[in-house]
């Protein structure tokens, strides 16, 4: 793809923390009485922020209620450290080299920038990304809102950039405002799913993104 800048989600994309964040959610509800949801549930709302996903979850939810579900996630997905060894085999070069072709990586996700800050140092991605947006300083994807900053910071187009991800919301973000996106299927979503919001491409392993991307 000819494109100047690159924009990964991270949960699910780039690092393997998918069950983790269901299991802190559904850890973090069910412990203050909430009834529990099917596995698929908790994992469908990844990428979402977290009010956004607590609304989807739990319908009718209170502002209290929600603080007091996001305090116990906290407290269950902190408990474990992001580390190079979570980060998807493959994805560390993916990012090295398309830096050392020449082009820009950025990240937009779901997570709130405390838990991005600390993943960009514990998984040694950091210093790839020169702008990253998260769901609790913009709008939750699948507003594009996030990737408008990104532009903007770059001072290019739509067209000129790829949004990578691996769920539905990931790729809606991208075709509302006309950017190619890749589907990955190492995550939350598979092909039927992701296929529905017009992507560039679909793939299923690391060798195949590079070669989407033309590394």
């Amino acid at each position: 793809m000819d494109v100047k800048v690159v924009i990964f989600d991270w949960d699910g994309t780039l690092v393997d923390s998918v069950e983790h964040i269901a299991d802190s959610l559904y850890q973090a509800a069910t412990e203050l009485g909430f009834p529990a949801r099917e596995r698929e549930a908790y994992r469908d709302i990844i990428g979402l922020g977290m009010v956004e996903a607590l609304e989807k979850l739990y319908p009718g939810i209170s502002r209290d209620e929600m603080s007091t579900i996001r305090e116990g996630y906290g407290r269950y997905f902190f408990a474990k450290v992001t580390t190079p060894q979570n980060v998807f085999a493959g994805m560390a070069e993916v990012v090295t080299d398309l830096r050392a072709g020449g082009r820009s990586c950025s990240v937009a996700t779901g997570k709130s920038r405390k838990g991005l800050e600390g993943a960009l140092v514990s998984s040694g991605l950091g210093p790839h990304f020169e702008i990253t947006r998260c769901a609790d300083e913009a709008r939750s994807k699948p507003d594009p809102t996030m990737l408008r900053d990104i532009l903007s910071f770059y001072g290019v187009q739509p067209r000129e950039a790829v949004m990578v991800g691996d769920t539905r919301y990931d790729l809606e973000m991208a075709q509302r405002i006309g950017m190619p996106s890749i589907g990955v299927e190492w995550g939350v979503h598979k092909k039927d799913v992701l296929g529905q919001y017009a992507p560039h491409a679909i793939v299923d392993s690391v060798r195949d993104l590079r070669t989407v991307l033309g590394l």
